[in-house]
């Protein structure tokens, strides 16, 4: 027998006058309720234990001031929302945060947060911290977290291992000004990170990805016409884009077929990553949907990594140039590559000469049994992978 579910789906309204209060949750009916009937400014607590059910919620806005704020009462003793369809589901939202809360177990997107399906009215200004989420799928193209036509995001300090085997960690279409910093995924499916659909400035920061798939970040891809945000017919002509302005810092990468795959992006950073033993490549650059107006993946900045693989897990030289590209407006400098089982043949094949690289010197990891990959002293890559990225300006 499968496990009892309970579908909400429930419309905020509140009035100005209102006084916001906090707020205690102690079960499935109490959860659907008063997250429901949420006011700006309310700070909802729920009580350890598990939660059953397919929670769905719309119109929930607070301020900026006074944002809703949906945590665990225990951060010690999360509480556990699982399902046998889909998790919990935000649209039409603004000035949301979410807490220290555990998803598992969902046949569905574990946390969906979308605009209603107006693609003129984003949900904005969502934080998402110390989320842990497993278990998702396990099969077919779903996530642990879906944001589709979300603005103004934080995602700091989650953990998200074990989605669907053709699904994301995280899924972005249509995404503006995001922010990841400090999430860790392992284990998952097809990719730990997408970010797709006209999403722009996207930054992914001192995150960590282990065993991720094909493609641990897939930043691009094709999308369907509809499903951009905005709507194509708001793009200047000849300058459609997947994804536009996106980087990736500071962050550690092991194992995946690819660690950074760009694909039909217009502009991108990687700078101060470290990249172990990925099993065919260390990047990709590609166009998948090379419809009329799409930009060709361009003006990619590949910089101040430190990539160490094997020989037998070594393709095209490390670097996958596709069909319908511009690899010749991409720029790489200061980059260390080592071969760590043949070091003579630690050289790279690029698209375009490198300025400032290492190639054959050992790192010299500080203990990489333990997957701990900063670097001794005297380590030729001192100034170059995670561990080296300047912290940002205040």
């Amino acid at each position: 027998m499968s496990r009892p579910w309970i579908a909400l789906v429930l419309t905020a309204v509140f009035s100005p006058a209102t006084a916001a209060a906090e707020r205690h949750v102690r079960n499935s009916a109490e959860l659907g309720a008063v997250v429901g009937s949420a006011r700006p400014g309310d700070r909802i607590r729920i009580a350890p234990g598990n939660y059953s059910g397919y929670f769905s919620f719309s119109g929930l806005r607070g301020t900026a001031q006074n944002p809703i704020v949906i945590t665990a009462a225990d951060p010690d003793r999360p509480p556990r929302i699982s399902g046998d369809r889909s998790g919990v589901r935000f649209s039409s939202v603004s000035h949301l945060e979410l807490g220290d809360l555990v998803l598992t177990g969902t046949r569905g997107n574990a946390l969906n947060i979308d605009d209603g399906g107006d693609p003129d009215k984003p949900s904005r200004f969502i934080t998402l911290r110390n989320l842990r989420i497993s278990d998702v799928g396990p099969q077919g193209n779903v996530d642990a977290i879906k944001l589709s036509g979300v603005d103004d995001v934080r995602v700091s300090g989650c953990v998200i291992e074990r989605w669907a085997n053709l699904g994301s960690g995280i899924d972005l279409v249509g995404c503006h000004d995001v922010l990841l910093v400090g999430c860790q995924f392992r284990g998952g499916g097809a990719n730990a990170v997408q970010a797709k659909g006209g999403s722009l400035n996207v930054t992914i920061r001192r995150c960590r990805f282990e065993d991720c798939g094909e493609r641990a970040l897939n930043l691009g891809g094709h999308t369907d016409p509809e499903a951009f945000r905005p709507p194509l017919s708001a793009f200047p002509k000849d300058g459609r884009y997947e994804l536009k302005n996106v980087t990736v810092e500071g962050c550690v990468f092991r194992g995946s077929e690819a660690a950074v795959a760009l694909v039909g992006v217009d502009g991108a950073e990687v700078r101060f990553n470290t990249i172990v033993r990925p099993t065919h490549f260390a990047f990709r650059i590609l166009q998948e949907n090379d419809g009329p107006g799409f930009v060709p993946c361009r003006f990619g900045v590949i910089e101040n990594n430190l990539i160490v693989f094997r020989s037998q897990h070594w393709r095209d030289g490390g670097v996958n140039v596709g069909p319908k590209t511009d690899p010749r407006s991409f720029r790489f400098a200061r980059n260390l590559w080592y071969c760590e089982d043949r070091p003579a043949a630690s050289k790279p094949s690029l698209p375009v000469p490198e300025r400032d690289g290492i190639v054959g010197q050992d790192p010299l990891f500080r203990d990489p049994s333990r997957h701990d990959f900063a670097v001794k002293p005297g380590s030729p890559a001192t100034d170059r992978g995670a561990h080296a990225l300047p912290d940002p300006p205040d």
